[in-house]
């Protein structure tokens, strides 16, 4: 019995902890108004659940005070796009759950601040003018988000409006009525929606083609010619409509898809941007989608805010590498995460090397530049006066590759390896750096342990690749160094590098820090590796955290530490990496790259 009973306890915590946030969101909502426009006072017109046959909440009826849910994303020093959630319900009831929190949710996923409007439905009851009760909530939340843009971290020019089946006709609405003074509002804040989402909307109040469940809640069962014809927002719109992006299934026996064919035909003749998804099945009220054609319409939203610049297109990590010796070439491995990578092309080079004595690709690194091009430079050979550099637009077609003598002004140079690029967003230029040995240079860290190698860290600067500044030294430690990875850091630049030394041993990873890309770097940190030897660091911050990735060569395993509360913390446990990896780079590119060379 005990036993049964602590089942029974823990089945209910967990219950709790998954509604937790729903219930703590809902308590989040704020009222719309100090004093609801057009009021008529009902002491007995109360808001009711509409509940299923298991006593779960299906919507809201009765709603008397229109209130705002706020969903508000991370706030990462920039002003988000936001977006009102117009739940739909035939204008009698408001599936606030399905066509409002949920959806909420999905946009906080992608980066948009949401909030669900839990707007008045129409009723002589409680409304002197019930045509205009649900406009008036809708553009009062409008102006609500612009009037707190700053509070909430919005953009005031990315606000937008989406509203499912009848929500759709007040999110319709809401975009060619704007304009109308349904109310007394201060200032001059403007109602009008950036853009709007209609999904399954009812758009038309004219017979044959409406949902009349709607029509006569808004409208009465014997509404006018003259307002049939101005709340059929497909006769509403002109140039100024904002645009809209519409989702219907061809199947829908509730709302004919001609409501979303006449407002984008009305759209299009107007010459307002707009995208229309028509989807063979899924009938109506399908939400965010459960099963059939229509349940790709959010990733189609997605790249619709990401094309009409609403929205930032998601990155992805991609990381370069080598195997083997660096004889066939250029790698490529992506992660959603930063944790588990997966090699692409089946793990086949995407470029063979030409150039150098050895011509290899070895130690590949990559950046995307200030021009947009992806820049790659990489060892072309153990004992060689220079390296290997291509561009690329997409990292599947290169430039004619080209050896860059870098160290030959010094005779007796002995190696150029491990080439990296960091690009210096100030001057417009791209620092170039390598590690390499000069004999009888720096004798006092000379040891026969070495192999007569005794590296320091030399750079050239560029604004073309085609000419480039005379060879500089960039770091001297006063020890052997090779593997230098420089990137921004909020006080200037952070350089990873490997301590070479071998007597007594080091072989371990470091850390320098400079205001300057090209320096002068301080002296190098205690190591931030174990008692492993480590090699080949690059760097990226995952959730604010640097996160380093590199070789532990004598264990022929790839590692990766991060920053943490006492410093760095070993993560190599987390990771996945294809077999063989090999030192290279980490970087981030937009995800409609991936998927470009996911094809190859």
């Amino acid at each position: 019995m005990i036993r049964k009973n602590k089942r029974l306890f823990f089945g209910i915590a967990f219950l709790m902890t998954l509604s937790f946030n729903c219930f703590s969101q809902e308590n989040a909502a704020f009222a719309l108004w100090d004093k609801i426009p057009g009021a008529v006072k009902n002491e007995t017109y109360k808001e009711e659940p509409r509940l299923d046959s298991n006593g779960n909440r299906t919507g809201i009826r009765k709603v008397t005070e229109p209130t705002l849910m706020p969903f508000l994303v991370q706030n990462n020093g920039v002003n988000n796009p936001a977006v009102i959630v117009c739940p739909g319900g035939g204008y009698s009831v408001l599936s606030i759950d399905k066509e409002g929190i949920k959806v909420a949710e999905w946009f906080n996923s992608i980066g948009v601040s949401a909030f669900v409007l839990k707007y008045r439905l129409p009723s002589d009851e409680i409304m002197k003018d019930k045509t205009v009760g649900p406009l008036q909530d809708a553009q009062e939340a409008i102006r609500t988000l612009r009037r707190n843009a700053d509070k909430w971290h919005i953009d005031p020019s990315k606000i937008g409006i989406m509203g499912f089946s009848a929500g759709g006709h007040l999110a319709s609405t809401a975009s060619t009525h704007y304009l109308d003074k349904v109310y007394d509002h201060k200032g001059d804040i403007s109602a009008r929606p950036d853009f709007s989402m209609l999904i399954y909307p009812v758009i038309s109040m004219e017979k044959g083609i409406t949902h009349n469940g709607s029509k006569e809640s808004l409208l009465g069962k014997t509404a006018s010619d003259e307002l049939i014809a101005k709340y059929s927002n497909e006769k509403q719109i002109n140039e100024n409509t904002p645009p809209a992006f519409l989702v219907h299934a061809t199947d829908d026996r509730a709302v004919p898809v001609e409501n979303s064919i006449n407002y984008y035909l009305a759209l299009e003749k107007n010459k307002v941007a707009a995208e229309m998804h028509l989807y063979q099945n899924g009938g109506h009220g399908f939400g965010l989608g459960t099963k059939g054609t229509h349940t790709d319409w959010p990733t189609a939203l997605e790249h619709w805010l990401v094309a009409n610049k609403i929205i930032t297109e998601k990155s992805v990590y991609l990381f370069s590498y080598f195997k083997g010796n660096g004889e066939d070439g250029l790698h490529l491995a992506y992660s959603e995460d930063g944790y588990k990578w997966q090699s692409l092309k089946n793990d086949h080079s995407f470029l063979t090397p030409e150039v150098g004595k050895d011509k290899l690709m070895r130690d590949p690194c990559i950046i995307k530049g200030g021009d947009g091009l992806y820049h790659m430079v990489w060892t072309v050979s153990w004992t060689d006066k220079g390296i290997g550099y291509a561009s690329s637009k997409d990292l599947i077609h290169w430039s004619k590759q080209e050896f860059i003598p870098v160290m030959a002004h010094e005779n007796e140079t002995r190696n150029t390896w491990a080439p990296e690029i960091t690009y210096d967003e100030v001057s417009k230029e791209y620092m170039i750096y390598w590690a390499s040995t000069i004999p009888g240079k720096f004798p006092e860290t000379q040891t026969t342990e070495d192999s007569g190698y005794n590296h320091r860290i030399y750079y050239t600067t560029t604004k073309d690749f085609k000419s480039f500044s005379s060879t500089k030294l960039l770091y001297e430690p006063g020890f052997n160094v090779i593997d230098a990875t420089i990137l921004k850091d909020a006080k200037g630049y952070i350089m990873f590098l490997k301590d070479e030394t071998k007597l007594p041993v080091q072989k371990n990873l470091k850390v320098a820090y400079s205001e300057n890309l090209t320096g002068p770097y301080t002296k190098a940190s205690a190591p931030i590796t174990g008692n492993y030897w480590a090699e080949g660091p690059t760097a990226i911050k995952i959730d604010g955290k640097w996160t380093v990735y590199f070789d532990k060569y004598r264990d022929h395993k790839y590692g990766a530490i991060q920053q943490s509360g006492n410093g760095w913390e070993d993560i190599s446990n987390k990771m996945t990496f294809p077999s063989g990896i090999r030192h290279g780079s980490v970087f981030e590119v937009p995800k409609s790259v991936l998927l470009q060379l996911m094809k190859e």
